[in-house]
């Protein structure tokens, strides 16, 4: 189920992108599984059926959908998306990297602040 804040500063697509994404991840969504239509999702969120398209492109760029032409969109094998999120997650340590060594913080001492968050969550 998804669940959007209107608070959030981000637009909306990109919140329906990224409850989508998690679900996905999770599993709560599974390889091969149809999405609901732009317009059904849009009315279940009460948004705009383009807030809804421009999510779902945005999904098929990261390699988490497959838009198949008047069937639908359905969730994608396990590695294509996968891939994308470890690019994705590689270009985001690369800037903490960054800012950790220009900061003076060690490896040792950035490496034990990545084990207590995998630990955590």
């Amino acid at each position: 189920m998804i669940v959007l804040d209107y608070r959030d500063k981000r637009p909306l697509n990109e919140q329906v992108a990224e409850k989508i994404m998690n679900l996905i991840a999770q599993g709560g969504l599974s390889p091969g599984e149809k999405l609901p239509s732009v317009r059904n999702l849009a009315v279940d969120l009460s948004v705009n059926p383009n807030t809804v398209q421009r999510a779902y492109s945005t999904l098929e760029e990261k390699g988490y959908i497959t838009t198949i032409t008047g069937r639908g969109n359905y969730v994608s094998e396990e590695g294509s998306w996968k891939d994308g999120l470890k690019k994705e997650m590689l270009t985001e340590v690369r800037s903490v990297v960054v800012k950790a060594k220009s900061a003076g913080i060690k490896l040792d001492e950035a490496l034990t602040c990545v084990r207590e968050v995998f630990e955590r969550d």
